[in-house]
């Protein structure tokens, strides 16, 4: 690693420890040409994979979007900051557990689903009329009554 204070090439590792639950190390580092210390701090790079979306286009990752889209989804409902955290990273867990380059938007939207129903029903409704593209009461009666066949048969 380059030193910052002159930009030698060559510095040397003093002390290394596991910060931030194990996600990250820290290194104390001394360069070889200026003797100066510093602070350098090391995490894997885990990449998500790309999304292929329904008309074919594609765009990155964007845990921010999920997030909102989660959110909206389960708005005024009760479930806590922590629990909705908590089915992110399960999604994400899973997506990067496939290895993929890309998967497509509606594998993703089956993950939310699968996420929500076991969160709150009413968001889980909510988000499946959108991502469903539900046209009329019909739809969403029939959504219900499968859940509540699902709920029986469980």
């Amino acid at each position: 690693m380059h030193c910052p204070f002159c930009g030698a090439a060559d510095t040397k590792v003093i002390d290394s420890r596991l910060v931030a639950e194990g996600a990250q190390v820290r290194r104390r580092r001394e360069c070889l040409t200026c003797i100066e210390r510093f602070t350098s701090y090391e995490t894997a790079e885990l990449l998500l994979p790309g999304l292929v979306k329904r008309d074919g286009n594609r765009e990155p990752f964007n845990e921010d979007k999920l997030r909102a889209g989660m959110s909206r989804a389960l708005e005024k409902r009760p479930v806590s900051v922590e629990q909705l955290e908590e089915a992110l990273s399960r999604i994400i867990h899973r997506l990067r557990a496939m290895g993929e380059r890309e998967v497509s938007s509606r594998m993703l939207g089956e993950e939310v689903m699968r996420e929500l129903k076991q969160l709150d029903e009413v968001a889980y409704i909510r988000f499946a009329s959108v991502y469903r593209h539900f046209k009329d009461l019909n739809e969403f009666r029939e959504e219900i009554e499968r859940l509540k066949t699902e709920e029986r048969n469980h």
